[in-house]
């Protein structure tokens, strides 16, 4: 096969593996018991093709979630983490992060609630992690936050008070507004120096 064929055939496989997950994106947000077929239909594919970039519904799904997982990442990227105070950063971090996921309603909650072991769900969170760790440590060392408790530690904390915020607005217990005031509240009160 000539460089050139080669490079024809990577480049219809990125298309096509880019259409797909956007046809999952939509569909399963939308039905999360669209079939693979389904998803091929609509990703202008045929059930093979999908098969041959995805070997089972777990691999898409994986794939869906890296790519919410990216959205989520450039998204905070862009919210301008070194810039201002690491609070109002970290808020803004947040927020961005938060907005990706409410793009993806039922397919974030489907998500949330399949049994991963803890490596996984840790692998998962890392890119996530790894921008709020920096904020956090920005804080720590500005003596905005609390130097006494590890960032990591902090970071753990501030993932799953977002979640719980997001859990309550889910179950209908909170209007969106009123979780991201009690997110804002209960978050920087845990992270402030001498809590």
């Amino acid at each position: 096969m000539s460089g050139s064929a080669e490079r024809n055939r990577r480049a219809d496989a990125r298309r096509n593996s880019g259409a797909i997950l956007d046809a999952a994106l939509r569909l399963l947000d939308a039905q999360p018991d669209a079939s693979l077929d389904a998803i091929a239909n609509a990703a202008g594919v045929t059930r093979q093709t999908v098969y041959a970039h995805f070997p089972s519904r777990e691999h898409l799904l994986a794939a869906v979630v890296d790519r919410i997982t990216d959205e989520a990442a450039a998204a905070m990227d862009a919210a301008e983490p070194d810039t201002g105070s690491a609070a109002d950063a970290l808020l803004r971090v947040l927020e961005a992060g938060s907005r990706t996921a409410a793009r993806y309603p039922v397919l974030a909650q489907q998500i949330a609630s399949l049994p991963v072991s803890p490596h996984t769900d840790q692998e998962r969170h890392a890119p996530i992690a790894d921008r709020i760790g920096r904020v956090i440590r920005r804080g720590q060392a500005s003596g905005e936050f609390d130097k006494k408790v590890p960032a990591e530690w902090l970071t753990a904390v501030t993932i799953k008070i977002g979640h719980a915020a997001g859990e309550e607005v889910e179950a209908g217990r909170m209007r969106p507004a009123e979780a991201a005031e009690a997110l804002r509240t209960v978050l920087l009160r845990a992270l402030r120096p001498g809590s």
